[in-house]
């Protein structure tokens, strides 16, 4: 089994991203880099995660957090970059 470090370099996921995962999903961040390796992996789930990223930043600022929306904003904003949907 693969220590879930070398998991998220596979992937190409930062800790960042995962964190977000964890807190819109409700669960740990262990639980979160399995489910976030797995959804990496197609179109379908980054687009998914793609959307849990952007909620929080939605979410954030409805709360009136603009440094937790920034954070979030900027870790979605590399998360696309680095995985890019093709339509």
């Amino acid at each position: 089994m693969l220590p879930i470090r070398d998991c998220l370099d596979y992937c190409d996921i930062t800790d960042d991203e995962v964190a977000l995962v964890a807190e819109h999903e409700g669960i740990p961040d262990a639980a979160a880099a399995q489910v976030v390796c797995g959804l990496v992996q197609t179109p379908e789930g980054v687009l998914l995660l793609t959307n849990f990223m952007l909620d929080l930043v939605e979410r954030a600022n409805e709360r009136g957090d603009p440094e937790k929306a920034a954070k979030a904003k900027s870790v979605c904003a590399r998360f696309m970059a680095d995985h890019p949907l093709t339509h």
